[in-house]
């Protein structure tokens, strides 16, 4: 949510969203993330900030240039 917060995400709440969502998805969600509290606007965060690896880990076949230093 810090993320959230430094990119600017987190401003002025000023639209309203509903839906009806399984109990069981979010007790599961509230205990992986240790969230008790608005568990809508920490998953759209989430969703925002994604840095979309896996699409550009695809995009590139799954490789690796064998020239980059992974540190092992």
């Amino acid at each position: 949510m810090k993320a959230a917060e430094h990119s600017g995400l987190l401003g002025e709440k000023s639209r309203k969203s509903g839906g009806r969502i399984s109990t069981a998805l979010i007790e599961q969600a509230n205990k992986h993330t240790g969230i008790e509290s608005d568990m809508t606007e920490f998953a759209l965060a989430a969703v925002a900030l994604d840095d979309d690896f896996g699409s550009a880990f695809r995009k590139i076949r799954r490789t690796v240039n064998p020239d980059l230093k992974l540190g092992f």
